[in-house]
Order: C-alpha cells, then sequence, then structure tokens
C-alpha cells in the first residue's frame, strides 16, 4: 500500500514513517503541505492521511481541494480537534475516516487497510479473454492463470487506476519505482511484460507523452 501522510509534527511524522514502513506500507511523508499539490500531480496513493492543524494551511481546506481535484483517493484525517462539529465538517467536505490523538498506531494500521478496501476501481476487470483480479493478483486467460513479476503488477495497477489516461514516465517512476532513478528501457521492458499477458493494442505509446491502457 502507498500512503501520503500530511503531517507538520515531525517527531510524529518520522515515528509514523518508520512504524508503517515496519507494517509494509509505503510512505511518503509531507510536512510542508505547500508540497501537496505537485506530489498528487504525480504520484497515486491508496490512501492518504492528513492533519487539520497545519502550517500554513487548514487540513480541512485541504480535503476541500483534494475532492476537487477530481481525487477520489480515500482521506483519514489525523488530528487533535475532538469535536463533533470538527467531524462533521471534515465528513462533508469528502473525508472518509477521522482519528484524533493521542491514538493506538495499531488502529491506524486497521484503519488504513480498512480504507484501502473501498476500492475506487473495480477489483474485476476484464479485456478481451484476460480476466484480472487486482484484489489477489491473479490474472486469468480462461481458466489458465498467467503470472506477472511485482513490478508489472504494481505498473498494471497504476494503468488501471489511470485507465484511459496518458501516463508520463514521472508519474510511472514515482509509483512504482518510488522515484528511483530508472532507464526509460526498463519501463520498457515491463511495458512488453504486460503485452505479451494483455490483449493486442491495450497499451499504448504516445511518443514524448508516456502510456496509455485503452
Amino acid at each position: 500500500m502507498k500512503i501520503l501522510l500530511v503531517e507538520d509534527d515531525r517527531v510524529l511524522g518520522e515515528s509514523l514513517e518508520e512504524y508503517l514502513k515496519l507494517e509494509n506500507f509505503e510512505t511518503l511523508w509531507l510536512w510542508d503541505e505547500r508540497k501537496l499539490p505537485n506530489v498528487l500531480n504525480v504520484y497515486e496513493f491508496d490512501v492518504i492521511v492528513i492533519d487539520l492543524i497545519l502550517n500554513y494551511s487548514r487540513g480541512e481546506d485541504l480535503i476541500t481541494f483534494i475532492r476537487e481535484k477530481g481525487i477520489k483517493t480515500p482521506i483519514l484525517i489525523l488530528t487533535a480537534k475532538k469535536r463533533v462539529e470538527d467531524k462533521e465538517t471534515c465528513f462533508l467536505r469528502g473525508a472518509d475516516d477521522y482519528l484524533t490523538k493521542p491514538f493506538e498506531p495499531k488502529e491506524l494500521v486497521l484503519r488504513l487497510l480498512a480504507l484501502s478496501k473501498r476500492k475506487h476501481i473495480d477489483s474485476m476487470i476484464n479485456i478481451g479473454d484476460i480476466s484480472i483480479n487486482i484484489d489477489t493478483k491473479i490474472i486469468l486467460k480462461g481458466s489458465k492463470e498467467i503470472k506477472l513479476s511485482k513490478t508489472a503488477w504494481d505498473l498494471l495497477t497504476l494503468f488501471v487506476k489511470r485507465k484511459g489516461e496518458i501516463i508520463d514516465k514521472e508519474t510511472i517512476l514515482n509509483y512504482v519505482w518510488g522515484g528511483k532513478a530508472v532507464g526509460e528501457e526498463v519501463i520498457r521492458a515491463y511495458i512488453k511484460e504486460l503485452r505479451k499477458v494483455l490483449p493486442e493494442g491495450t497499451i499504448q505509446n504516445y511518443k514524448g507523452r508516456g502510456y496509455k491502457l485503452s
């Protein structure tokens, strides 16, 4: 799972980042919420966690900003604000869950896992004679299961989430490789792996722009 954590408390943010890593969550932590627009332009997340009391913005306004961009990723609020009125504001703006500080880290993990199951994409996808189950990571051609590498699965998941959109190289690198320096030939190698499995013409190349799952 890929988590975006927007938290200006350096001590809490660092400790949560380390804890979530131990729980096998890939976490991008922002302590300066002004970077949020750029991050959302190039990254895809399974859950976004937002503190309400930040240095430069109100967390409530960030919820509105995210939803107005058309991003449907589940949002969990993590805050010291405990009033029912604060919770109501967040839910009306589009938040999906609300956890007050102090909290048990294990409870945060359980809530993240629950939110991640609120799919905004279909778990079962059919492309031609291929059936793809995103949840179980199983591809069937007829009754025969087809194996994919983990990296190819990550790439396929991104394509499915952004189906019909042209995805540029930077977005692919950030989602699949966490922004690591990977050459164009490596991306092409995994595109080739997917093309061997999917019907011809499913993944289209737009020169200089990126790739699209039709």
